[in-house]
């Protein structure tokens, strides 16, 4: 089993409640049960020349529990990590942990940090960690420190919510509902950040070329809708952001200068991975790969069709569908037809190609966008690492 130093290094730096931070295909899940098997089993590992030898644990008591996405779980890659170690698990997805919360002197995995927030799945976890030993692991841990609220009060920093809310953060007085103005003693928390993050800083052999496109946009549809909030394409006024937002989208990715552009990827690249939101821009790049005769497969909420094996092929991939868990080494490029919202859905995105065991060293990354205002918001937002929040744009066109 290959085992670098960058791993024997993050699991000499790890504790129970850390967070182990690496981008996509950095060795993640082979370096959390590597610690499992060393730290909390008292196994042995000796790597000599990036090649690591097991010696067997002490104790094989302590159960094993991994909670990752549904994808990563049905596709088998944690058994498939684990088999170097001969370990065994519980392997379930986010949508179940519920089903654990009384779970008591094991020791949990939480693949892909989805802890933010306060909703169920935030409560379970924050249930599971006060009887069990864990750690998470993430490529991109939170953006403000509200998303670390679960983790901080799970290490034992805070009570609750409430107690962290009184000591760091002000309320703005200007707004009908609970809004967040700042906040204070950001040190302390830079602190307790730096005790928990275990960052695994990875030579990559590949080198990433983004690239962003311009395209064009139906300015004058674009601007009738600014100024009469009307839906074009139903004849009625528009009653609200999300409604707006998903017209000037539908008026902005419609335009055909992004086929124009995939025409032209497809005669430097054969085999190319294309990201897309909405079901209207599928129809758009089944039509123009049919046209074309490129053979096309794909991989959204309906279908999950395998990678074509001819000499070029394009593989169409629906953002919350195939954003994670999967990859794919025989191609080089990717191109991301619309912008997602999420930071962390395009990071993850760009993933699927970069791996460690790819064969390309140059690695392409096009990303289609015009001079609209929603798309120059959207990238702003991605550059910032911060996700897009459509309310905020609507209030201020509205401003």
């Amino acid at each position: 089993m290959e085992f670098d130093q960058t791993q024997q290094d993050a699991i000499n730096r790890m504790k129970p409640g850390s967070i182990l931070v690496g981008g996509v295909g950095s060795g993640k899940s082979r370096t959390a049960l590597a610690y499992f098997y060393t730290k909390e089993l008292d196994g042995k590992i000796v790597v000599n020349d990036g090649i690591a030898v097991l010696y067997p644990p002490k104790t094989v008591s302590k159960k094993l529990y991994i909670i990752t996405t549904a994808a990563k779980r049905d596709k088998h890659e944690w058994d498939k990590e684990m088999i170097p170690f001969n370990l065994t698990a519980i392997i379930d997805s986010w949508n179940n942990i519920s089903k654990y919360v009384d779970i008591k002197d094991s020791f949990f995995i939480f693949d892909e940090q989805r802890v933010v927030g306060s909703g169920k799945w935030s409560k379970s976890f924050l249930k599971i960690s006060k009887n069990n030993h864990w750690i998470l692991l993430s490529a991109t841990p939170g953006d403000t420190w509200s998303d670390y609220i679960p983790v901080f009060i799970a290490n034992g920093f805070y009570k609750n919510r409430t107690q962290f809310y009184t000591r760091h953060v002000v309320w703005s007085r200007y707004t009908t509902y609970p809004k967040i103005e700042k906040f204070i003693e950001e040190d302390h928390l830079e602190k307790l950040k730096r005790s928990i993050l275990i960052e695994m800083n990875v030579k990559r052999s590949t080198v990433r070329h983004k690239i962003l496109e311009t395209v064009d946009y139906d300015k004058r549809s674009y601007e009738m809708i600014n100024k009469d909030r009307w839906d074009i394409f139903n004849d009625k006024p528009i009653e609200n952001a999300s409604q707006y937002i998903s017209i000037i989208r539908k008026i902005v990715n419609s335009d055909p200068s992004r086929l124009d552009k995939i025409k032209q990827y497809v005669k430097k690249h054969n085999k190319i991975i294309i990201f897309y939101n909405f079901d209207y821009e599928r129809e758009l790049i089944l039509n123009f790969a049919n046209e074309l005769a490129i053979d096309i497969s794909e991989w959204n909420g309906h279908k999950h069709e395998a990678i074509q094996t001819t000499s070029q092929w394009i593989y169409l991939v629906q953002y919350n569908a195939g954003a994670e868990g999967w990859e794919c080494t025989e191609t080089d490029t990717i191109v991301f037809y619309s912008l997602s919202y999420s930071y962390r859905m395009i990071t993850q995105a760009a993933g699927r190609i970069d791996r460690r065991n790819t064969k390309f060293v140059d690695l392409y990354y096009y990303y289609l966008a015009s001079e609209s205002g929603i798309d120059k918001a959207i990238m702003k937002s991605l550059k910032e690492k911060k996700d897009f929040n459509e309310q905020k744009f609507y209030e201020k066109m509205n401003s």
